[in-house]
Order: structure tokens, then sequence, then C-alpha cells
């Protein structure tokens, strides 16, 4: 059987929205922080330093507002009897496609910010070179159970995962 790039069907759950706004949030937080600190002890650096903290400021705040929403729309996924299909990336999109004869493990993990959010990240590894396919933003039980199918597609695929 062929297996065929094409556009996943299922969307991340919606409170994927608010978990990358907040990882921006934090990502952004702490250069600012750095920076405003020094600024407020550097003296002759002070002007510099709280310039950059707040153009840092400015730019999080920014991609907080935008990048979460156009990830929404963008990030797909999708799991048939044949393959697991992934698209991901807001400017560089990425389609990837694994078959199941191709998998060789199913991991769910569950960070800090994704517990606080009931979410959870599908990591599917295969042999490819490319690396392991990422379905984030999932909801907990979702993850769970797409955990548990793959596992139970894969032990009925032929192949040898390699």
């Amino acid at each position: 059987m062929t297996v065929r790039l094409r556009p996943p069907h299922n969307a991340v759950d919606r409170r994927a929205v608010a978990w990358w706004r907040t990882q921006l949030l934090v990502t952004a937080a702490v250069p600012v922080a750095v920076l405003a600190v020094l600024g407020v002890f550097l003296g002759p650096a002070r002007t510099w330093l709280l310039g950059a903290a707040a153009a840092v400021a400015v730019l999080g705040l920014v991609c907080t507002a935008v990048l979460p929403g156009w990830w929404f729309r963008v990030h797909r996924w999708e799991v048939t009897e044949d393959a697991v299909y992934v698209r991901t990336g807001a400017f560089w999109q990425e389609w990837r496609i694994a078959p199941m004869s191709r998998i060789q493990t199913v991991d769910t993990v569950r960070g800090p910010l994704e517990q606080m959010f009931r979410l959870a990240t599908v990591t599917v590894t295969t042999a490819s070179s490319k690396g392991a396919l990422r379905i984030e933003g999932l909801d907990d039980q979702l993850a769970a159970g797409l955990a548990e199918r793959l596992t139970a597609l894969t032990q009925g695929s032929p192949g040898d995962a390699t």
C-alpha cells in the first residue's frame, strides 16, 4: 500500500494557544528581568540595558499576541491505520509522515506547563534520520488514548521499523 503525504485533518487542542502564550511569556520574561536588573545595578550602561529590556519585552509581547493563534491554525495531525501525519510550522511549514511499519516507539510527555493546561505531547520515534514526529498541544486524555492506539496499530503492522 502506498502512503501519500497529504494535509492532516485534526487540530491541536484549543488550550494549546494559552500554553504557547505562557511559554512565550516565560521565555521573554527571563532576558527582560536579567537586563532590567543589570540596568539598575550598572550605572554607566543603565540606559542601554533598560532600553534593551524594553525592546525584548515589546518583541515578546508581540510574539505572544500573534504566534500562538497562527500556530493553532497551521498545526495539524492525524493517525490512520497506515501512518501518522503531522504538519507544523508557521513560517517554514514541515509536513511529515511516518508509516506504521517504521514506528519504533511512542512516548507521551507532560511538562509542568502542559500539566497546568491538561495537555500532553505525543512523540513518535521512527528510524528516520530526520528525527521523531511530535504532536504537541493534545488534550492529556486524548494523548494517552492516541499512544495506546498507536501501540496497537504498530504491533499489527508488518515491517521491522528500521
